[in-house]
């Protein structure tokens, strides 16, 4: 496995871990459909939330929270909507960004940006 991949797959895990320890409960980890990918999918209290988890490591161009731009939302959006629909969930969801940066002393930082889809059309 690349060395990137690696890296998105160990960014997974600790978010899963980070999010159980704020009472939220997991339903489904990387998750493939149709319309794109979907790294988590949890409940925080009745709220469905996909979770987009960026990983990337100190002194990169672009911190992790800056890799989500307009196409990758689009696709956040749509997969979120297919889940809905599959799952024919009637509640509220939103679109939850995980953001992990793994620092020069192997130490990390997590950031949870809420909502990012705010503005964004859902049909």
């Amino acid at each position: 496995m690349t060395e990137h991949l690696e890296l998105g797959n160990w960014g997974e895990r600790i978010a899963a871990n980070f999010l159980s320890e704020k009472k939220w409960k997991i339903l489904e980890k990387n998750l493939r459909l149709k319309r794109g990918e979907i790294d988590i999918v949890a409940m925080d209290g009745k709220e469905l939330v996909v979770v987009e988890v960026r990983t990337r490591t100190l002194g990169r161009i672009l911190p992790p929270e800056a890799t989500v731009g307009p196409q990758k939302l689009r696709k956040l959006v749509r997969s979120g909507e297919e889940y809905v629909m599959k799952n024919n969930w009637q509640g509220p969801w939103r679109i939850d960004l995980v953001a992990i940066t793994i620092n020069n002393d192997n130490s990390w930082d997590i950031e949870h940006i809420t909502d990012i889809s705010v503005g964004e059309f859902r049909s």
